[in-house]
This record gives C-alpha cells, sequence and structure tokens, in this order.
C-alpha cells in the first residue's frame, strides 16, 4: 500500500500519517524512478554540464531523502515491530541502489567529463567540490573494480547495512527488556526525588506499586551516582555494560558477539578490495587526517600527558572513598558515585544542587538568546506542527534581515523504544532550484529524564552541555548558505571535523555573561548564585585526567581493531581493548564487562576507525573559541566572522582552510590542553 505523501515531495513530513505498511512500496517505487531518471541522463547526452547532470540528480536524490528519512527516523525515536520491518526490508534496497550508482561507470565518467570541461573553471569553488568528492567516492565504492570484485563489494556493503542495523536493534532491544521492581523505599536512598518521581511513574504506567527502574541512561544515571546501596549500583551496573552479550542477566537472542565479528571481517575485506591494507585506511579517505599513524601519534601523545594525572586523581579518589565512605575496594560500580560524593566534599557543589537552576524552559530559551547575541538570529517556536510524538517541538530560524534560514524538532525526553544518546540528523538538505532555495531542516534528538507528573523539568549542567553540543551540530546544518546538497550543511564535512561546531557551543556553558541568559532558579526565578558558579568554575576540570583517558581508550581500542585487523586471528576485540585499558585506564573494568557490545558509534554509527574525531574536532573547536576569549565571548564582529568562515561553509572547502580562515593560523593543541586543565595539572605534576 503506497503513501503519497512518502513518495511526494512534501515539506515537511506528516509523521502522523506514515504507516510501517507504507515504507517499502514508497522506497521501491521511488529507486525505480530514479534508475529509470538516471538512465534517461546518461543516455540523451553526450555532453555533460552540471545543468543536465548534477542537478537533476540532486533533484531525484532529494525525493529519496524526503521519503527515507522521516522513516529512519521514526526507527530510532518511535520504534515499533512494524515500522522496524519495514525499515530493514528497505536497507538492502537502498544498499544496492547506492552502491549500484557509486560502480557506475558511465555516471563516473560523465562526472569525469564535467571535471575536464572547460565548464568547470567557470563552476563556483562549492560545484567543483561536489564533483572532486564525487570522483573520490566513485573510486571508494569501487568503480575501478573488476565485475566479479564489484560483486562482492555489493555483497559486503548490504550485508553490513543488515548487520549495523541489526546491532542497534538488539543494544535497543536488551535495554528495554531489562528492568527492576522496587517496593521497598530503603533500597533506593540517597536517590534523588525527580528520579525517584520517574521511576515512580513507571511502575505506574505498567500497573506495578513502588519504583521500576529501566536501563534508560538517565535512570541509570541516577542509581550509579547517587544511589546507597552498593548491591543496587553493582547490580545495574552488572546489567548495563553487559547489554547485547552473552554476559549479564540478559537473553541471547541479543547478543552482537557475532555481529561484531562479522562487521570488522567484512569491512577489512572491503578496504582489501579497494587495495587498502586495512579499513582504517579506507576511513581516512574522507577525513583530515592523514593515515593511522597520525591519528595513533595524536592520541598516544594526549595520553601521555594525561595518564599521569589521571593515576593522580584516582588515587584520590581511592583514598577519599577509603577514608569518608568506608570503601576499601572502589570498584566500577562504586566510581561515579565516590566521585560525586568528592566533588560535593572539594567543592561544596554537587549536581543535584545545580540542577535547580536549570529548568528545561529556561535552557532553551536561554540557548536561543546566546546564538541570537552571537550570530544576530531569532528563534521562533511553530504550534500546529505534525511530529511523531507529544513531547516534540518545532522551530524556525531567521537572520537579523528576517530571512528564513533553517528548521528544526526538538525531542529531548527518554522514553520506551526510542534508541539511547543524542543526536543531530537532516530531515532537509539547503539546496537551491530555479524556483526556489530549498530551507534545511534538523532532527535535534536527546534523552534526558522525562518530567514526572506534578515535577519541574530540571537540567544536570552535563545535560546542558548535551543540548549546547547538538545545537552546534544543528547551526552547521541549518546555517548554511551553501545551495548544492552534496556540500551544503553538514555535508561533504571532513568527519573529523564535523564535531567542530558542536564542541565550540559547549564553551558558552562555562561563561558567566552566557550563563546568565540560560540559567534561574525553577521556583523563583532567582540567578545562579556567584559562589555557586565560582565552585562550578572551580569544579570545571574536575577529574578531567580520567575524563580524557576515558575518551581515549574508547578511541585508541576503535583505530586499532581496524587497522591491526588480522583474518588469520580473526576480530581480537576483548583482547586489543584490555591492552588498551591497561595502557590507559585508572580503574580495571571486571572480566564480564561487555562495553564494546553496545558501542553503537563505530558499530553502527558513521565513527568506525573515527571515534578519534571528538579530541581531534576538540583541538579545533578549543583554538577557535580561544579568539572569543581574546575579543569578548559575544564579541559581534568575532561571531560574523565564525558564521561566515565556518558555519555558513558547510563542506564546500577543507575544514582545514576554513579554520585557518577564522583562526588566521594553523590550529594549534595548547587551548585543548588549557580548557580540560591538561597544562596545568602537568606542570603540577
Amino acid at each position: 500500500m503506497e503513501n503519497p505523501l512518502l513518495v511526494e515531495n512534501q515539506e515537511l513530513p506528516l509523521f502522523s500519517l506514515i504507516k510501517p505498511e507504507h515504507v517499502e512500496p514508497a522506497i521501491d517505487t521511488i529507486l525505480a524512478d530514479n534508475r529509470a531518471g538516471l538512465s534517461e541522463l546518461l543516455n540523451q547526452n553526450s555532453h555533460y554540464s552540471w545543468a543536465n547532470l548534477i542537478e537533476p540528480l540532486d533533484t531525484m536524490h532529494d525525493r529519496l531523502s524526503k521519503a527515507w528519512s522521516p522513516v529512519q527516523h521514526m526507527n530510532a525515536v518511535v520504534n515499533s515491530d512494524e515500522l522496524r520491518e519495514a525499515y530493514n526490508a528497505c536497507l538492502p534496497k537502498l544498499s544496492a541502489y547506492w552502491t549500484e550508482l557509486g560502480q557506475n561507470k558511465q555516471l563516473y565518467l560523465a562526472y569525469q567529463n564535467i571535471a575536464d570541461s572547460s565548464e568547470y573553471s567557470v563552476l563556483d569553488h562549492a560545484q567543483q567540490q561536489v564533483i572532486k568528492n564525487a570522483l573520490r567516492d566513485f573510486k571508494l565504492s569501487g568503480v575501478a573494480l573488476t565485475d566479479q570484485k564489484q560483486q562482492r563489494y555489493r555483497e559486503i556493503a548490504e550485508q553490513l547495512s543488515k548487520l549495523t542495523s541489526q546491532f542497534e536493534e538488539n543494544v535497543m532491544d536488551s535495554t528495554n527488556a531489562w528492568s527492576k521492581h522496587v517496593t521497598d523505599a530503603a533500597i533506593l536512598e540517597g536517590m534523588p526525588e525527580t528520579a525517584l518521581a520517574v521511576a515512580e511513574q513507571t511502575a505506574q504506567q505498567r500497573d506495578l506499586p513502588g519504583w521500576v527502574l529501566t536501563l534508560d541512561f538517565p535512570c541509570y544515571l541516577a542509581v550509579m551516582m547517587y544511589a546507597d546501596n552498593r548491591d543496587l549500583r553493582q547490580e545495574l551496573y552488572e546489567a548495563f555494560c553487559t547489554r547485547a552479550s552473552g554476559q549479564g542477566p540478559h537473553d541471547s537472542q541479543y547478543d552482537n558477539t557475532g555481529i561484531m565479528a562479522e562487521i570488522l571481517e567484512l569491512r577489512h575485506e572491503q578496504a582489501q578490495l579497494l587495495d587498502f591494507e586495512n579499513y582504517a585506511e579506507l576511513s581516512l579517505q574522507t577525513k583530515m587526517a592523514e593515515d593511522p599513524d597520525q591519528v595513533q601519534s595524536f592520541l598516544e601523545d594526549l595520553a601521555k600527558r594525561s595518564v599521569p594525572i589521571a593515576r593522580k586523581e584516582f588515587e584520590e579518589l581511592k583514598g577519599f572513598a577509603q577514608q569518608q565512605l568506608g570503601l576499601d575496594d572502589l570498584n566500577p560500580w562504586d566510581a561515579v558515585f565516590a566521585s560525586e560524593k568528592m566533588r560535593s566534599h572539594l567543592y561544596s557543589i554537587s549536581q543535584q544542587d545545580i540542577k535547580v537552576y536549570f529548568p528545561v524552559q529556561r535552557v532553551i530559551e536561554g540557548l536561543f538568546k546566546v546564538v541570537e547575541r552571537l550570530y544576530g538570529l531569532s528563534i521562533t517556536q511553530l504550534n500546529g506542527i505534525d511530529t511523531w510524538h507529544s513531547d516534540v517541538q518545532f522551530f524556525e530560524i531567521r537572520d537579523g534581515n528576517h530571512q528564513l534560514r533553517g528548521k528544526f524538532y526538538l525531542d529531548l525526553y527518554a522514553r520506551p523504544k526510542k534508541r539511547g544518546g543524542a543526536w543531530m540528523d537532516d530531515c532537509a538538505d539547503r539546496r537551491k532550484t530555479e524556483k526556489r532555495v530549498q530551507t534545511p531542516i534538523a532532527f535535534l534528538t536527546c534523552n534526558f529524564t522525562p518530567p514526572a507528573s506534578g515535577q519541574p523539568t530540571l537540567l544536570t549542567h552535563d545535560e546542558v552541555n548535551t543540548l549546547f553540543h547538538e545545537f552546534g551540530h544543528g547551526l552547521h546544518h541549518m546555517l548554511t548558505r551553501i545551495d548544492y546538497p552534496g556540500v551544503s550543511g553538514i555535508n561533504g564535512v571532513e568527519w573529523d571535523a564535523v564535531e567542530l561546531p558542536s564542541q565550540f557551543m559547549e564553551n558558552w556553558c562555562w561563561e558567566p555573561e552566557a550563563l546568565a541568559l540560560f540559567s534561574g532558579h525553577y521556583e523563583t526565578g532567582a540567578p545562579l548564585p556567584a559562589e555557586m558558579l565560582e565552585k562550578m568554575l572551580k569544579a570545571k576540570n574536575y577529574q578531567s585526567g580520567m575524563q580524557m583517558v576515558r575518551q581515549l581508550e574508547f578511541a585508541i581500542f576503535d583505530m586499532r581493531i581496524h587497522k591491526e585487523y588480522d583474518p588469520q586471528q580473526g576480530d581480537r576485540i576483548y583482547d586489543i581493548l584490555n591492552q588498551v585499558r591497561d595502557q590507559v585506564s585508572v580503574l580495571k573494568a571486571p572480566g564480564y564487562n561487555r562495553f564494546a557490545h553496545s558501542f553503537g558509534h563505530i558499530f553502527a554509527g558513521g565513527y568506525a576507525a573515527g571515534y578519534y574525531s571528538y579530541k581531534w574536532a576538540e583541538v579545533l573547536s578549543s583554538d577557535a573559541f580561544s579568539l572569543f576569549e581574546e575579543n569578548g565571548i559575544f564579541d559581534k564582529k568575532t561571531g560574523k566572522h565564525f558564521l561566515t568562515s565556518v558555519l555558513e561553509k558547510g563542506g564546500s572547502q577543507q575544514a582545514l582552510d576554513l579554520f585557518v580562515a577564522f583562526r588566521g593560523r594553523q590550529p594549534e593543541i595548547h587551548a585543548l590542553l588549557r580548557h580540560t586543565g591538561i597544562v596545568d595539572q602537568t606542570e603540577a605534576v
């Protein structure tokens, strides 16, 4: 049953009218139309140009994107068995289509024809970048392979599409399948009232007395950070770190062990088909970093600076836990709890003290004020927009000339059948047609603690950081001035630079002048007290070494499993992870820990052999922000300079060139080390 709303080119998806049975017929129709349209494009022209090839292709693929984007998004945020089945039925068809396109030699030669023509020199820089990227991507899709190798490449691409989807589904299902019903209030002693209210509401929804704890991250973190009951913390820790594995209290049907091994095997084979030694080399073809050795040197340098500090911090934490909490052996399920107690002890401040000054609506309105002052934007909520859930809000962004620049959906709260984590994704790209400029539209998704009945929604400062981070991604997508979808917004941006605008926005979460805009007591509206702000700033780099080495553990592990994969030895996932932990971690994980089984960034997301991007881009973001530190955090000239040099340019130029255009020089690591406190502590050590 085909839904014309998916096939026709709608400006905004009508989510309430999209049913699982509509999905596959719509995708089938569009793919058939696109194949026919491509054949016509290639066969009716002997000379190819931007106007007779690339523009029509963009139109075809915009139609496909507008049908698939809402389906893909709904599968992540309002998942159901029926929608999942329809989604998975389309994955191999889409994989086959894109691989077929990338291996189409006639299409490749058509692009090459434009690149070699006199027209190329009169195309603008962004158009030339689209063609350069396309020619690179043809080669990475196997356009030059023999027919037999192309067929194998297609099989690998299709299987990887299925496996990564199954990995993500197993994590979601394993997370949702576990819960703990509690009827004795004493077991939950120490838990904050807001978390208890949500747990009680969850129990009521299941017609149970008392409270129900889940592995949704807000609930899990509340237990790990505040629950006095050590056995309870250990139980949730084990359930959380063994999700989608053969360990812990989970159903074996959700075990990702075989899926992970097969993903690594197929990625390695795919890389070797394209004459790369390993998948890490293939992955870096679309990134700033030159090769895996450069990445490893970067990570090793950060580890050398950070590990001694992290070990010193951990010894201090162990001493505190023993003396103040009676914990002679500090276990992984004690670390977050003890760290929060120690933070409160050292700085007389806790996350719960801070939360009352960050009611969610105040934070959202203040975030909008921050970007208004930085870039001259105004953001307005629009009502009556069709969404996928009643919690979702919709906004539009206009500039100082009242010109519409972008629109976005905001989905803030955790709930069952919603993928964990926080992310920005595109609903529509900016592109210029003969009739109009298409407005870019973004999905902004978080998983904050949902409001309990009668309770205000208060954010931790970490959650405020997360919101600012995702909004930075959204601004990058929505404020672009590039008219060609291949390089507008985040499209075409090197993956290890894509976190620059998001991490950049986090800096304003710590600036007194900015905090005044988005903080205020949820009952009285009173501003964040100066003494509390002073404590927050003093505590900003609390355990910064431990935080740094945790991210380095993930990044080094990711790079090594892809760089060092050997078919003769198999995946060696936990052998390598344990080696990395011996190198950089400060607290030994128990043998049953299966962290990698839910590491969606590299097994189901876009960060395979690319997780280092967070630290790589943090060098760029910290250094970029240092110019605001010099000129004033709301300096309009500097804000406009960042807007026009970085945010508006999308992927139309190399990320390094855009950074240099803004900063006036090559990036330097000192600002990152200073912002995280690593420099000061290194000097102290």
